[in-house]
């Protein structure tokens, strides 16, 4: 009785905390998660006042919250998107993943991590949040912009990735040996490809069986069935995570919509969790040790990023200023860069990686905002500084000029033709 009462405070005190937490940083417009994961060092192992009783409930809603994340991610997509996005945008996704995953890489083998290490810290640095993104584009008015898509489409690929990079770092942590993983990689791709196909064709047919006009029933059934597919998923060493992806995927129409009203609520609270649990295992004083390679990778990614997008956006034609605000739009790290880091900190490799991939998110996921407000006007003000002008805006600018004056002279002709004539 006493343990039940001493959970429920600890518990309902989280929840409470974060409910505080995230209302302070609606009320300044910035993402909670820095917040959260502060929450859960403040709590965690060498913190304030470390939890007893909540940690293993916390554990199991952390990963809930990592199954709610990828399910809604999966509902904002279709599987035609998908495909559409893979055909036309590839090469903008490979650039991506070159550019974002080689620093992670680079900085792990300078620490002198292993091979396994490594990989994951690629996967930490290469891919962005899709949430505070979202929610930036919607805070600066930019969702109807030019560069949008862009920035849409180098994120669907990112997310698309994961349902290939999970399978593998599930095997690799597992310590699964190279035919053990690749038959995990094969099944994880075979079921990615048939469900994608089902989508596809037969994408109405599914919804239709999971919808109802009662949201109490299709949230149960979407969520049994959510959970049910992550469990059978992580049975086979495929990720429960890329199970509730692709059940995301499966849904669409108007039963994604419901589902994704009725889930969104649930998806926040599971998530903050999530975030909460991660900070919960990192030890605040193993963090000041890794703040000058966190910091050094939150810089070089910073600006691979921005180069990103700006290319991305360039091979779509997009204005000069849409490039650089692509490219700072795509700055920000988050949710998913702690899922990756959070799958290596369970399976217990590497101490340093979980205090460098929470110190690296906490600096992007404020600076992430920042660059996306300010990388275009700071960019456009250094190329505007004397002796700064690139080659071909300084031809435009001439070329304009002699423009104007040949207009000028044709205007002067045509005046005194026309004086002449009356």
């Amino acid at each position: 009785m006493h343990s039940s009462a001493v959970f429920l405070i600890e518990f309902g005190a989280i929840i409470l905390g974060l409910g505080l937490l995230g209302r302070f940083a609606g009320r300044f417009q910035f993402s909670p998660i820095p917040l959260y994961l502060l929450a859960g060092l403040a709590f965690g192992e060498g913190g304030l006042l470390p939890l007893g009783a909540s940690e293993e409930f916390v554990a199991i809603g952390a990963e809930i919250g990592v199954i709610l994340l990828l399910l809604m991610l999966g509902l904002e997509y279709t599987a035609s998107d998908l495909v559409s996005n893979l055909k036309t945008q590839y090469r903008a996704g490979l650039v991506d993943a070159a550019l974002n995953a080689v620093p992670g890489a680079a900085m792990a083998l300078l620490l002198g991590w292993g091979p396994v290490a490594t990989v994951v810290l690629a996967g930490v640095t290469s891919i962005s949040s899709s949430g505070v993104i979202a929610k930036v584009l919607g805070d600066l008015g930019r969702l109807g912009n030019r560069e949008t898509p862009v920035i849409l489409s180098i994120l669907v690929l990112e997310d698309l990735s994961m349902a290939v990079y999970l399978p593998i770092i599930t095997a690799l942590l597992a310590g699964s040996g190279l035919a053990a993983g690749s038959v995990t990689l094969a099944i994880a791709l075979g079921v990615a490809g048939l469900v994608l196909l089902l989508a596809v064709r037969f994408g109405r047919h599914i919804s239709r069986f999971v919808s109802s006009d009662d949201p109490e029933k299709l949230l149960l059934v979407v969520l049994g069935l959510t959970l049910l597919v992550a469990g059978i998923a992580q049975k086979l060493q495929v990720s429960a995570a890329v199970g509730a992806f692709l059940v995301g995927i499966a849904l669409s129409g108007e039963v994604a919509e419901g589902a994704h009203n009725l889930l969104a609520p649930l998806r926040d609270l599971f998530a903050a969790v999530f975030f909460v649990f991660f900070g919960l295992h990192t030890d605040p004083s193993s963090i000041p040790p890794v703040l000058v390679p966190a910091f050094a990778l939150a810089v070089v990614t910073a600006l691979t990023k921005i180069a990103t997008g700006y290319w991305a956006a360039k091979q779509a034609g997009v204005s000069a200023k849409g490039r650089w605000r692509a490219g700072g739009t795509l700055v920000a790290r988050g949710e998913f860069s702690i899922v990756i880091a959070g799958l290596a900190v369970t399976a217990g490799i590497e101490p340093s990686l979980g205090p460098l991939a929470t110190a690296y998110v906490l600096i992007l996921v404020i600076l992430g905002p920042l660059t996306a407000r300010f990388t275009e006007p700071v960019a456009l003000r250094l190329a505007a500084r004397p002796g700064r002008l690139a080659p071909t805006a300084q031809v435009s600018r001439a070329e304009a000029q002699e423009a104007v004056e040949a207009v000028e002279a044709v205007e002067a002709v045509e005046g005194r033709d026309t004086l002449g004539r009356s």
